[in-house]
C-alpha cells in the first residue's frame, strides 16, 4: 500500500524548467539562422525591363525549313526538295545565296528546320547535311504543329 501512495505522490504536475529550455533552444536557433539570410539587394540578379541600347538591335533573318511526312522539303513554305533528292542542290543553292547575303549585310541568319511529328528522321539529316555543306551552323529545331 505505501508504492501506491508513493506513486500518488511522485506526480510533480507541469514542469516549467524543461520548457524554458526548449524555448532557449529554439531562440537559439533562430538567432544563428538570421546571420545567415542574405538581403535582397546583395544578390547579383538583373530584373526584366527596358534596357536602352546606345545603337539599334538588329533581328536575325529566320528562314524556315519544313520537312514533311512524305519526305518532300520546303523553304519558307516554297518547295525546294523532291522525296527521293537526298542531295538538296536547289536547298544548297538558296541556303548559299541567304548566307552570303547574310555575311554581307552583317547579320546574323536564322534557320528552323520544321519536321513534322511523323517525318523520317532521314529526312531531318538529309537537310542538316546540305546546311552544313553550305556552312549555315544557326540552326533551331521546332515540330509542326498537327490541326
Amino acid at each position: 500500500m505505501k508504492q501506491v501512495e508513493q506513486q500518488a505522490d511522485a506526480n510533480p504536475g507541469f514542469q516549467i524548467a524543461p520548457m524554458i529550455d526548449v524555448v532557449f533552444v529554439i531562440m537559439l536557433f533562430f538567432m544563428v539562422m538570421a546571420g545567415a539570410v542574405k538581403v535582397e539587394h546583395e544578390l547579383k540578379t538583373t530584373l526584366p525591363g527596358n534596357a536602352e541600347t546606345s545603337k539599334e538591335t538588329e533581328m536575325p533573318d529566320e528562314v524556315t525549313i519544313g520537312v514533311s511526312e512524305s519526305g518532300e522539303i520546303t523553304l519558307n513554305e516554297d518547295p525546294v526538295g523532291a522525296p527521293g533528292d537526298k542531295l538538296l542542290e536547289n536547298l544548297y543553292n538558296q541556303m548559299k545565296q541567304m548566307g552570303q547575303a547574310a555575311e554581307q549585310s552583317k547579320t546574323k541568319l536564322l534557320i528552323t528546320v520544321q519536321a513534322e511529328e511523323t517525318a523520317r528522321y532521314e529526312r531531318v539529316i538529309n537537310v542538316l547535311d546540305c546546311l552544313a555543306k553550305a556552312n549555315i551552323s544557326n540552326v533551331t529545331f521546332a515540330v509542326a504543329d498537327t490541326e
